[in-house]
């Protein structure tokens, strides 16, 4: 029953066992019974579900592989329909991709076989002090409008209409966001996006960089300090985390965060609560977190650079921005785009030239450097032409031949041919690669090379 009163102390606290096998699954409920709980067992996912129905828990602690339905599905389910049961799974030591799953799928905890009373205990009480002091709503009641939240995102590329329906169902949810991509690709911009999309768009949006700080320092904006905690500390001072309650903060260039804080900020994800420097209370917030990176964060676990279990804590719905140079016409498109920002009134039109000029450069700064590069045309042009003169030298630099263009104009669509066509020789003729490079699915990408008369040569 949603809306009950969430249980204060472990004593009266009920869990359901859902187990499939049954020496582990009636050992689980004498050590639970035993230490104070009122234990329930069921012997897979189904006859959990059933049971719900009909009696009421606390939180359930779930097998992942069982005949049928597994844990990770049981999670979704009840992500959905009850949002109010925390849920925890078992999965085996080691077991690293079924443990994100079920955090994506929306575990509450995971712990690792073979069992530790004091761990599960530990999981539990982490789990019931969640209910008293900030409820877990997975599934958010409030509509979401993504129309005026997708407007900043341009580009109609397979890839980007994929990043906008992930942004629609991160924005229907309150879980923690991982985005990832290159330097410049737009990951403030998505964040900014799922805020303004989601039931917390009323609520402040606040952005800091991990990487721009020094420890000590960034410590004290997360989490505050008291006053005379350190020196020129002449007043107290709440942190983000909770400066940013009821709405979004992003902590940007994850990745950078220094080793030694790490474990302080796993903490407050975990409990959701705050302890200022300085200070010995704890203060609760209630802020959504969104986590963007640059950084190959699997290969910083594996390098001891940063930790496993905080990685699993903000890897629960990754957004993956592809780079501007895989992301076909769009660069054009936002070449335009920005062009329009710049204007000032004044109508830019991008010469065949430029355009070509335009898709032909690498792009490593990707969607800020394009940003920039029409900036600068913007102001290099005089009558609103952007053609090769406008552009700055680095896009001059792969200049197309000029007597070919004067003599024989090219389309658009010729373009796009010759661009397939660097990309499919690139990856010798891979056609699934092309088409991950091209940000395009490979219905599409066949569809293109009957259309252009591209074929692999013999």
């Amino acid at each position: 029953m949603q809306g009950r009163e969430p249980v204060i102390t472990s004593r009266d606290a009920r869990v359901l066992v859902v187990e499939d096998d049954a020496e582990i699954r009636v050992a689980l409920a004498e050590a639970l019974s035993e230490s104070g709980y009122l234990a329930s067992v069921e012997p897979n996912a189904a006859s959990a579900l059933r049971s719900l129905d009909t009696q009421d828990v606390d939180a359930v602690l779930t097998d992942v592989k069982m005949p049928g339905m597994d844990g990770i599905e049981l999670c979704r389910r009840l992500s959905g329909d009850r949002p109010d049961i925390p849920v925890i799974v078992m999965t085996a030591f080691g077991d690293v991709r079924s443990a994100v799953a079920a955090l994506r799928a929306g575990a509450f905890d995971f712990i690792t076989k073979p069992l530790e009373l004091g761990q599960l205990k530990d999981a539990l009480e982490r789990a019931f002090a969640r209910a008293r002091e900030v409820p877990t709503v997975t599934r958010l009641t409030t509509p979401v409008d993504p129309g005026h939240a997708l407007t900043d995102m341009v580009g109609g590329s397979d890839a980007m209409n994929e990043v906008r329906t992930q942004i629609i169902r991160a924005a229907a949810t309150d879980t923690k966001v991982l985005v990832t991509g290159e330097s410049g690709t737009g990951k403030e911009l998505v964040a900014r996006a799922i805020h303004q999309a989601s039931a917390r768009r009323d609520g402040p949006f606040v952005a800091v960089s991990c990487a721009a700080m020094p420890a000590n320092l960034l410590e004290s904006e997360l989490f505050g300090h008291e006053r005379g905690a350190f020196t020129g500390a002449q007043t107290a001072r709440p942190g983000l985390m909770v400066q940013s309650r009821g709405g979004t903060l992003l902590l940007d260039e994850l990745g950078d965060m220094p080793l030694e804080l790490q474990p302080k900020l796993l903490r407050a994800l975990q409990e959701r609560v705050v302890r200022p420097i300085g200070s010995t209370r704890e203060v609760p917030f209630d802020t959504r977190v969104i986590a963007a990176t640059n950084k190959h964060l699997e290969r910083a676990v594996t390098l001891g650079t940063f930790r496993e279990d905080l990685y699993f804590r903000v890897n629960v719905f990754r957004i993956h921005l592809p780079p501007l140079r895989d992301r076909g016409l769009d660069v054009v498109e936002l070449a335009k785009h920005f062009l329009a920002r710049a204007g000032g009134g004044t109508e830019y039109v991008l010469t065949r030239q430029a355009e070509e000029l335009l898709m032909a450069h690498h792009w490593p700064g990707n969607v800020r450097e394009l940003e920039n590069c029409m900036t600068s045309a913007a102001v290099m042009a005089s009558g609103g032409r952007i053609g090769f003169e406008e552009l700055p030298t680095g896009i001059r630099s792969r200049r197309v031949p000029a007597q070919r263009t004067e003599i024989e104009p090219t389309s658009l669509q010729e373009v796009e041919r010759r661009h397939i066509g660097v990309v499919l020789r690139a990856v010798g003729w891979n056609k699934a690669e092309a088409a991950r490079k091209l940000g395009i699915d490979r219905a599409t990408l066949y569809r293109k090379l009957r259309q252009l008369g591209l074929t692999a040569p013999k």
